[in-house]
């Protein structure tokens, strides 16, 4: 990035880092927590058919309310400004996450979830709109929004590392619902987002680009339905299905890995034969490690993509850098050491971290530079929310039903067979990806 920014420059880029980390935060939540919540509050064993029911709930239902709320938050961002959305955006998932930790019923945890997906979905369009509009140097944009948003794959580490603080010292905080369980006190550690946004916000300008035109009475009215006018219909159907892939390997296998980790041969030999709270610890503790690797995996990723994005003009090569290898590894990981060899799990899943991750940063840093200002937030919220929240994250759905019809009930047999899919469909859609005008689009 060029030095000499302003304090304003670094204070949005600040609140957007913090925005970014704390989405993937407050998703990657739930591969940690989502057996032993299961497990407490409805007592069902995993593999069962209510168990596998409830974990496709948690992943579905919160991205479907994710993505349509998602959509109408976009819409209100170009309608009302970036500033005002995004704020209120990062306060509802970060008091909603907070909130879900006292949760004393699946059908509780499942609202609250909603409300925090709806949060993040918003957020994400929100942030990049405004990053994009204020950085107009095409080199330095990218270079903006593509370390802010690598500031997502710390929330991952971020989230593991909350897991693993809360495995090793629940017992030392406040009982809730009349114990010390870890998944409890992760969910409550989503409110830290708010407490700096709270600090920083009285000095978050508005769009200088979106407030300009707005005062001025220039600015045209978003349109959902001018998506698919002539001029754009390639473009939005194109982003949705390949949104959709990038998000379908995401939750459709990645997603899943910390819940195949206890039914490895070696996490059954630590725990055998022990109590079953100490059981519960080890499998959470081990599950939390190869969760590591998947987060170093996806933040080496989106600085790799930092970097490529700057010197490779091609949208469409820059992609397919990282689909080509994808497609060919990540369904081979789950295939081969996701079914028996701990070990080679975890450096197969930091290069399956690395390929998917880095897809996200693509889209933010695409999407800004084929829509005009006045359709940029509901654009790029109708790839994300409808095409990767909704479409995509049903690949989890697509998962947990699979995985009873697989030899042995195996939970890493269906995701290999997901994330071939999706990484094959998205390959091929990449052929329609439009490039991008040398300038921004305007609004003509």
């Amino acid at each position: 990035m060029k030095t000499g920014f302003t304090r304003t420059q670094w204070l949005i880029c600040i609140i957007a880092s913090i925005g970014f980390a704390f989405d993937i935060y407050e998703l990657l939540m739930l591969p940690l927590i989502v057996r032993p919540a299961l497990q407490d509050l409805i007592g069902a064993s995993p593999g069962t058919p209510q168990f596998e029911h409830w974990v496709g709930m948690l992943f579905f239902v919160p991205a479907m309310a994710g993505g349509l709320f998602g959509l109408l938050g976009g819409y209100l961002t170009d309608l009302l400004g970036r500033r005002r959305v995004l704020v209120g955006s990062i306060l509802l998932y970060a008091f909603s996450a907070c909130a879900a930790g006292f949760a004393t019923s699946i059908e509780m945890l499942l609202f609250l979830r909603c409300t925090t997906f709806v949060g993040v979905c918003v957020e994400f369009v929100a942030a990049v709109a405004w990053l994009a509009e204020l950085f107009p140097d095409p080199r330095q944009r990218e270079k903006v929004l593509g370390f802010t948003q690598a500031f997502s794959s710390f929330g991952g580490l971020l989230v593991t590392g909350a897991n693993w603080l809360a495995l090793q010292y629940g017992d030392m905080l406040p009982a809730i619902a009349g114990g010390h369980e870890a998944w409890r006190y992760t969910l409550i550690s989503g409110v830290i987002p708010a407490l700096p946004l709270i600090i920083i916000r009285p000095f978050l300008p508005e769009s200088p680009e979106w407030e300009k035109k707005k005062n001025a009475g220039t600015l045209k009215r978003p349109s959902i339905a001018e998506l698919f006018s002539p001029k754009y219909r390639r473009t939005t159907i194109v982003t949705t299905i390949m949104f959709a892939c990038s998000y379908g390997a995401a939750f459709g296998a990645l997603q899943h890995t910390p819940r195949i980790v206890p039914s490895l041969p070696q996490v059954k030999e630590m725990t055998d034969g022990l109590p079953v709270p100490q059981q519960k610890k080890i499998q959470q503790e081990t599950a939390a490690h190869v969760n590591f690797y998947q987060e170093i995996g996806g933040l080496t990723g989106r600085f790799l993509f930092a970097i490529c994005a700057i010197w490779i003009i091609s949208r469409r090569g820059l992609m397919r850098l990282f689909q080509i290898p994808g497609l060919i590894l990540i369904p081979l990981v789950y295939f081969y050491p996701a079914r028996d060899n701990l070990d080679l799990l975890k450096w197969g899943i930091f290069f399956a971290g690395m390929l998917t991750i880095a897809q996200f940063s693509f889209w933010g840093n695409y999407l800004p530079r084929v829509y005009p200002l006045h359709l940029r937030g509901t654009g790029e919220s109708f790839a994300a929310n409808i095409g990767g929240r909704m479409i995509g994250t049903s690949a989890a759905l697509a998962t947990t039903s699979l995985t009873p019809l697989m030899p042995d009930k195996s939970t890493a047999l269906a995701p290999a067979c997901v994330v071939l899919a999706v990484y094959l469909i998205g390959s091929i859609a990449c052929f329609w990806l439009p490039e991008p005008a040398a300038e921004d689009p305007g609004d003509d």
